[in-house]
């Protein structure tokens, strides 16, 4: 199959160089599943951000091509050019079968435009709880939020992180929702475990940044280590953030993190925490579990981390510092933990287990005629 992934933030993941620049859990995801894709021999690109690059380059196999500067045009004008000649172009040079994207926004609807003018398939894939729930968009503007709407009624199929999402996408939407895991790399062997509590991040109020610092001062005796970058539009919250991490002697405050550097931390550690009040299904969880890392959150997608003992889900903020606290005191406790977190992921998140389903979905949309496009996805459900 030909496939186009579009994330405009993949090459921060894809390509070390560009490593600097902001990441978020699906660049991570579309980059990982496409590097899988290629080496089960398919033809794969991405559309990205515009950071001065090569167009049409190529890194591990995946051809790359440019779509718009993030900042590039005149506000009010921006949206049609460069947004949408931007994006579409970049589409018409990649010239694939499949296109896919995830995150709710305006490329949703740009990109299923695209494909119902030219004849392709398209796949969306839910990153977020809020993804599915029209009251709670993460999106700003009414045209974007009409464009993602418009999107994902013409999407041939849509994946999803939960039975959650699917329920909440149903309901909301009226529309069907498969689910679909995620992938995670392979850990190098186990390093010194000398951060006790890892936060990782990106630095916006939802993901509760004062959470985290009002835990370092409930618990001073913990070192804490952040990870996190500033979005557009927080960069206020994110020095206050930064401030005052700084002021305090047991957190360290790294910032923005390549992929890769952040890796190297989730083996140094010994928990991670979360503490947003809204996720889908955290990249970080998964990167910690590998590592034999239990997460203690206010999250947990689907009952997970209780069913399977991968740490605490607690119920509020309030019991997080007891929580944190039984790990750490007791090294049989942490290590029996740690062992579960393994044990599960080597039993669901073996490579192949997780492609199936979106090999699946992929090779079903591949078959629909192109009368019969979009019905996989136009299954209603409930109401909308």
């Amino acid at each position: 199959m030909k496939i186009c992934f579009v994330g405009l933030e993949n090459l921060a993941v894809l390509a070390p160089e560009h490593g600097h620049h902001n990441i978020a859990g699906e660049g991570v995801q579309q980059t990982l599943l496409g590097q899988a894709l290629v080496r089960r021999g398919h033809n794969v690109s991405m559309v990205v951000w515009d950071y001065g690059q090569i167009d049409n380059a190529e890194w591990e196999g995946i051809r790359v091509f440019k779509a718009y500067r993030p900042k590039a045009g005149l506000p009010m004008l921006r949206f049609i050019h460069p947004r949408w000649t931007g994006m579409w172009s970049a589409l018409t040079r990649a010239d694939a079968d499949l296109y896919y994207t995830s995150c709710a926004g305006m490329h949703v609807g740009l990109v299923a435009l695209f494909c119902r003018r030219f004849g392709k398939r398209f796949v969306f894939r839910a990153a977020s709880d809020t993804d599915c729930d029209r009251s709670r968009l993460l999106v700003r503007f009414a045209r974007d939020r009409w464009l993602y709407a418009y999107g994902l009624r013409r999407a041939d199929a849509i994946l999803v992180q939960s039975a959650l999402q699917a329920e909440t996408l149903a309901h909301h939407y009226g529309l069907a929702g498969r689910v679909a895991g995620m992938l995670v790399e392979k850990p190098p062997p186990d390093t010194v475990r000398d951060i006790e509590l890892l936060w990782v991040s990106n630095i916006r109020q939802v993901k509760r940044p004062d959470l985290i610092l009002e835990l370092a001062e409930r618990m001073p005796e913990v070192k804490i280590h952040m990870v996190g970058g500033p979005l557009p539009g927080d960069e206020a919250l994110f020095r206050d953030v930064r401030d005052a991490a700084a002021a305090k002697a047991n957190v360290t405050f790294h910032g923005r993190l390549s992929y890769r550097d952040a890796n190297h931390l989730y083996g140094r550690a010994k928990v991670l925490v979360n503490t947003s009040d809204v996720e889908g299904f955290p990249n970080s969880y998964l990167q910690a579990w590998i590592r034999g890392v239990p997460v203690v959150t206010l999250i947990d997608p689907d009952g997970v981390i209780q069913r399977e003992g991968l740490g605490v889900a607690a119920s509020s903020a309030a019991e997080i510092p007891d929580a944190i606290g039984r790990l750490l005191r007791d090294p049989a406790v942490w290590k029996a933990a740690g062992d579960r977190c393994r044990a599960f992921m080597a039993r669901e998140y073996g490579e192949d287990k997780v492609l199936a389903a979106y090999l699946d979905a992929f090779e079903r949309v591949m078959r629909i005629d192109t009368a019969g496009a979009g019905l996989l996805a136009s299954t209603k459900a409930r109401h909308v």
